[in-house]
């Protein structure tokens, strides 16, 4: 079962602009550089632009044949890490400090490829909201789309969204419906202690064993307060203190994020840190401030629409590789918060790479950008067709 053959006669020219977008990542809400490479292919194609959506957003707007008032949006993400690149690549990146580790310029791409066939071809009846996204890397780019009126401005009736999933194998793609990846909140724990010289550790309120106790106990959470058949994780993923060898630290910082299915689990585990940071602070008399913040919702994929994406599957790879029975993945996506407001589906293909995304060694394989950009254009054409 082909890719589109229009399609496929671009894939030298997105896989120049994958690679171009990989060699200059930008963080959230800095993609000035990525949404005007965006914007002006858009523009190139004679497609309807409009940019500064959510800060770096750009939407492309393009109508088909006939007088169809159904609209539809795809959305990509243009976001790169802050993190260093380790590949080796001829196109690794040139910014220190950024990196394309989740394959997010691989997802404009296929977007731009979907863009330029239907503005090409325009062989469906309705209207497309082509959305390239800023800041899906935990910093709110959907809620600032959405507040900034993304759906009034441009109405959606339904949504799909994708990514790029090297833990499954090249020409397999992933279809969940339901529940399909957790929400994620993030939190900072600040230790307030007293510190004293590295010899005189009886002086000090010692920020570092405070840390680590807390970090230890937050960690009983999970297997002695969340019921068992309950997903739930909870990962401190930065701790902070000290300066020298011979200062014990009066303060310290730690950083974490909390994945669930369930807005009850949720409450729980954010209430159990709140009263375990309580308790500690008093045990050890120092002061321990716990700020929990809800970063995105549990991603919930519709019926009808993952159908959708499961049918236009097996017209682009072999029906044997589209997956419908994928477990739900712990990790999370603001995707979720445009899915709470307009139904859709958001799907994983499969890439051949045995390092996982956010690893320094990530290696996103071009081979895919025709399939990504021919499954958006499908699904256009599948639930709008011409007349």
């Amino acid at each position: 079962m082909p890719t589109i053959d229009r399609i496929d006669g671009y894939a030298d020219e997105l896989t120049a602009i994958r690679r171009d977008l990989h060699a200059h990542p930008e963080i959230g809400f800095e993609e000035v550089r990525t949404s005007g490479i965006v914007a002006d292919k858009l523009k190139s194609w004679g497609i309807e632009v409009h940019r500064g959506l959510g800060g770096t957003g750009v939407i492309g707007v393009i109508k088909g044949k006939g007088s169809g008032g159904k609209r539809i949006g795809l959305r990509a993400d243009m976001d790169a890490l802050p993190m260093e690149e380790n590949t080796n690549l001829k196109w690794s990146s040139k910014i220190p400090g950024r990196f394309h580790g989740c394959g997010h310029d691989g997802h404009t791409t296929m977007l731009l490829g979907t863009a330029r066939y239907l503005a090409e071809t325009r062989n469906f009846d309705g209207t497309v909201h082509l959305i390239f996204q800023p800041a899906e890397e935990g910093l709110g780019g959907a809620r600032a789309m959405i507040k900034d009126g993304l759906f009034e401005k441009f109405p959606c009736d339904e949504l799909y969204g994708l990514h790029n999933a090297p833990d499954l194998n090249h020409g397999e793609i992933a279809i969940l419906p339901g529940p399909a990846m957790a929400s994620a909140d993030f939190f900072d724990l600040r230790i307030t202690g007293y510190g004293a010289h590295g010899a005189m550790p009886e002086r000090s309120k010692d920020a570092v064993i405070i840390a680590t106790t807390l970090a230890q106990a937050i960690q009983t959470i999970v297997s002695r307060n969340v019921e068992p058949l309950q997903a739930a994780v909870i990962s401190i993923t930065q701790i902070h203190a000290g300066s020298a060898y011979n200062v014990i630290p009066g303060e310290a910082h730690l950083c974490g994020t909390i994945r669930t299915f369930s807005n009850e689990v949720r409450a729980l585990i954010a209430e159990r840190i709140r009263t375990i940071c309580a308790g500690i602070a008093a045990a050890y008399q120092c002061t321990i401030e716990a700020d929990i913040r809800d970063t995105f919702g549990v991603l919930v994929n519709q019926v009808e629409q993952s159908k959708v994406v499961e049918e236009v599957a097996r017209t682009i790879v072999d029906p044997a590789n589209v997956i419908t029975r994928a477990q739900p993945k712990m990790g999370s996506e603001d995707f979720a918060d445009m899915l709470e407001t307009i139904p859709g589906a958001y799907f994983w293909v499969g890439h051949d790479g045995s390092v996982p995304v956010h690893n320094p060694g990530f290696v996103l394989d071009d081979k895919i950008l025709p399939i990504g950009a021919s499954m958006f254009a499908r699904i256009i054409e599948t639930r709008m067709p011409a007349g």
